[in-house]
């Protein structure tokens, strides 16, 4: 059963279902390789355990039997009802007798026959009588109590597994039979419980043997809508946000939380393959009792030690590389109609500048640059327009910024040498950069190497200004893929005559250069501290 949601989770990343158990090597193929979730209905029902400890059929009686009164369990306990997760400041281990915590459950499984009995009597004054009765017996807080990651068999700690005695009730899945199990953990809840939106660092199966669990689960890639805690605590596989009722004030990203999340209904017998790294919350019903399978994946077992310090740098550059294709802007594309733009933009017809000031002045231009103009589409002249206008009102508003004597009123002295905003026809209007960066990713690279040639020949004052003091991180950006997808269409000669040009406008070549690969840098740090923060939960400043 998959939940709402999951609208945008890739068909190969879909939770696989299947009717019973599978072959080592399909499992390892299909699933386990492929690093996607998978459902076995009904796998583990040969289990003794499924009819030896079912609580409803004298299972507890039968478990306290075969573990014995002195068996000892580390239990959570948490600060919350219910609500467990791995954080040490909302829980707490605490040492108690397994007989301890059997007995609580088989007085809650009495308390809940009274309540079948009692029906007449109304829900809210029963419940509360039941609460204060239980909650006295055995234990103090029995519903915050966990038994949480038992150990049945451990591969490092064989002599603390204070459950292994139940490993004869139970057997390896047949389709994992052939992996080292690290653990084997015992899990039970006696009331309902919930175990917070987490991530472990291996393969997972976990094994319904009594009761129900809703587990919802989340690919790796949607950590960044769930907010990890950072990489250095001591709950970093934990996410931050609440499922029911995440604070978007706190966690803007969790909006679309759902879109990637996948929710199954495990029954008794039933099995799942949690992979390594995906998220999961798992609800537990009253008195459910679940088995999980832990084994290291290869894909850790195989990495070297020595290499750490390689996959590090090259995870962090593919991810980079992702976060900045994702902060381009994705705005619709500025528009092109002539009468729209009649009044907003100088026509490159009427204008020049004066080669010593940056400041535009109107001119008439001569015959050779209108035959230069002439060669331009009616869409490039548009944008040649746009853009001309773009520098040339941006320069002057800086200008007037700059020239607000000290102690002004005016708002526009709060906001000197900002990018003036351009209005984008809605409530959130377009920086100067953004604009820059539709209009350079609206053309085809042989347009807008035809452009730059315009302006290197006709307006060199305004190339200078754009560059040297209106380009952008993201226009920067989109500027220098530009010049890459350019240089397959030409010969290298062609290469180098445009770039000589191009850069031939400027007093200092080298700065000009500078000033781009700069604002590309920067473009390439954002999307970097973006990445640390969705994905590592830490903050970093660029040092100067």
């Amino acid at each position: 059963m998959e939940a709402r949601g999951g609208e945008r989770v890739e068909a190969s990343l879909r939770i696989r279902h299947f009717h019973g158990t599978i072959s080592p090597e399909e499992f390892a193929t299909e699933i386990e390789s492929k690093n996607i979730p998978g459902v076995f209905r009904g796998a583990v029902k040969g289990w003794n355990s499924i009819s030896l400890w079912d609580p409803s059929n004298g299972g507890l009686d039968y478990i306290m039997e075969k573990v014995g009164p002195t068996a000892v369990v580390e239990a959570m306990m948490s600060n919350y009802e219910h609500i467990f997760n791995g954080d040490l400041r909302s829980h707490e281990r605490v040492v108690l007798p397994f007989s301890a915590f059997i007995a609580s459950c088989k007085s809650y499984l009495e308390q809940l026959s009274l309540l079948s009995v009692s029906s007449h009597v109304s829900n809210g004054a029963r419940d509360n009588e039941i609460c204060e009765e239980t909650c006295s017996t055995s234990l103090d807080a029995p519903d915050r109590l966990y038994l949480a990651q038992i150990p049945i068999y451990s591969i490092e700690r064989k002599e603390h597994c204070s459950l292994q005695v139940l490993k004869e009730d139970i057997q390896t899945p047949a389709f994992i039979a052939n992996k080292c199990i690290s653990s084997i953990n015992f899990w039970m809840n006696r009331a309902r419980s919930r175990s917070s939106t987490h991530y472990d660092p291996h393969h997972n199966i976990l094994c319904v043997v009594s009761g129900q669990k809703e587990v919802i689960l989340w690919p790796p890639e949607a950590c960044r809508f769930l907010y990890p805690m950072p990489i250095y605590g001591e709950a970093s596989n934990h996410s931050a946000v609440s499922i029911e009722d995440p604070d978007l004030s706190v966690h803007a990203r969790a909006k679309h939380m759902k879109e990637y999340s996948q929710k199954v209904i495990l029954n008794v017998g039933d099995a799942l393959f949690i992979p390594e790294g995906w998220f999961h919350q798992v609800d537990s019903s009253d008195l459910t009792v679940a088995v999980n399978f832990w084994w290291v994946s290869s894909i850790m077992s195989d990495m070297v030690d020595h290499m750490d310090a390689y996959y590090l740098r090259r995870i962090l550059n593919r991810l980079v590389s992702k976060e900045m294709d994702r902060m381009l802007p994705k705005r619709s594309s500025l528009s092109l109609n002539k009468e729209e733009n009649s009044q907003d933009d100088e026509s490159p017809e009427s204008c020049e500048e004066s080669d010593t000031n940056s400041k535009s002045t109107k001119v008439g231009l001569n015959g050779d640059k209108r035959m230069i103009l002439g060669q331009l589409e009616p869409s490039g002249l548009q944008l040649l327009g746009k853009l001309i206008s773009l520098v040339h009102e941006n320069l002057e508003y800086i200008g007037q910024c700059q020239n607000t004597p000290a102690g002004s009123n005016d708002e526009s002295s709060e906001t000197s040498n900002q990018p003036k905003q351009i209005p984008n026809g809605d409530d959130a209007p377009l920086s100067v950069d953004d604009t820059l960066a539709q209009i350079f990713s609206s053309l085809e690279p042989l347009a807008l190497q035809k452009i730059f040639l315009v302006i290197a020949e006709c307006f060199p004052r305004t190339l200078e200004a754009l560059i040297l003091h209106m380009l952008g991180p993201a226009a920067a950006e989109v500027l220098t893929r530009k010049f890459d997808e350019m240089e397959p269409l030409f010969t290298k000669e062609q290469q180098e005559e445009f770039y000589k040009k191009f850069y031939g406008v400027f007093d200092d070549p080298a700065a000009a250069m500078n000033a781009i690969l700069n604002a590309k840098e920067t473009y390439a740090f954002q999307a970097f501290q973006n990445v640390l923060d969705q994905y590592v939960g830490a903050q970093v400043i660029r040092l100067a």
